[in-house]
């Protein structure tokens, strides 16, 4: 038996002959040739329809990622001093518009309330006493009149007998000055009925009323006013939140808020977009939100409105660039989405989102 060769491989190169490696040399270059004609023709043509597929079949878009969800906060905040006496919701409490969240002490205004009509009463008969007053100061009047009359009358007759030269000069005199005291006498007593006839008057403001019982009226208005204040009501419907103040005992002072609301159906998109993706917004076109809390979630919405200044113009501090190292840096618009699908989950405040605008062609 003949031994294997060792070599096999070696042995069977050795073999091939030159014709057949040209064969096969013209081969590789036969489909190196091929190959890049297909390459030739292929190129253009994928080139064009890129072009065509990205000018008309895909729409343009902006997005981005620092977009948050807003919601309308209501913050309620007493109208009157007082102690709160009751408290009705807690933390995270769904109300309706006109429900009770808490109580104030009415005490106090409840006295206000008695003074008031105290000070209506006063007033009340002070006009009475004014109006006596005036038909006291008529009668007084007319037996002022009649006093003039009767010392006219007395000072004729002394006159009479002057001239006759039965008479003195100091029954003259006498005479002539009693007249006068009568005459000073009407003219105070008309002075005084003119003074209760002006504080018995009614203004222009408040015809029909004296200004004394309207003032008073005025004050017990306020004060049922301010009891009907110590029962503070939901301004609206939502979700009550912070409530931490908000306990028996605590002091209530006008404008300083209590608590908060968070308002149903309010929820929106402020999505802060690049200056650069402004130029093709528009108010109208259509968005789509992707909640971060909500994997999956994809609600529909439009551009709304678009900011009138960028955020740092209104920040605390604003950025000074006239500075000798300024570096530009790219700016951002607020951009208010209205969402206009139902969210199947709560919208809650702050949440972060990403938001895509398509912008068209």
């Amino acid at each position: 038996m003949a031994e294997a060769d060792p070599f096999p491989n070696q042995t069977k190169t050795a073999e091939t002959t030159p014709a057949a490696q040209a064969a096969s040399d013209h081969a590789g270059a036969t489909r190196s040739k091929r190959m890049r004609t297909i390459l030739m023709i292929l190129g253009p043509v994928a080139a064009v329809a890129g072009g065509l597929w990205y000018w008309f079949g895909n729409p343009g878009v902006v997005e981005t990622d620092n977009a948050y969800i807003k919601q309308d906060i209501v913050a309620v905040a007493g109208e009157i001093t007082g102690l709160i006496t009751q408290v009705k919701v807690r933390d995270n409490q769904h109300v309706k518009a006109g429900d009770v969240l808490f109580t104030i002490d009415p005490s106090t205004f409840a006295a206000t309330v008695q003074q008031a009509d105290a000070q209506i009463a006063t007033a009340q008969a002070r006009v009475t006493a004014l109006n006596a007053d005036v038909a006291a100061k008529a009668a007084d009047l007319a037996a002022a009149g009649d006093d003039l009359a009767l010392a006219q009358a007395n000072l004729a007759r002394e006159k009479a007998l002057m001239d006759k030269g039965f008479n003195t000069r100091a029954r003259m005199d006498a005479a002539e000055h009693a007249v006068a005291v009568a005459r000073d006498k009407i003219v105070s007593i008309r002075a005084e009925v003119e003074q209760a006839r002006a504080e018995l008057a009614n203004g222009a403001q408040v015809p029909g009323v004296n200004p004394a019982i309207a003032a008073a009226q005025a004050n017990r208005a306020k004060a049922t006013l301010d009891i009907e204040r110590t029962v503070v009501r939901a301004p609206a419907d939502g979700v009550i939140t912070q409530v931490s103040r908000l306990q028996v005992g605590q002091m209530v002072f006008p404008g300083v808020p209590m608590l908060s609301i968070v308002r149903d159906g309010s929820a929106r998109v402020e999505a802060n977009f690049k200056e650069t993706d402004l130029n093709h917004m528009r108010p109208g076109q259509p968005a789509e939100i992707e909640i971060d809390a909500y994997p999956g979630l994809r609600l529909k919405g439009h551009v709304d409105s678009i900011g009138a200044g960028t955020g740092s113009e209104f920040s605390v501090l604003p950025a000074q660039n006239a500075t000798g190292n300024w570096v530009k840096v790219i700016q951002r618009v607020p951009v208010r989405i209205a969402i206009d699908s139902k969210s199947e989950r709560p919208l809650i405040a702050g949440l972060s989102s990403d938001v895509t605008v398509h912008v068209g062609k």
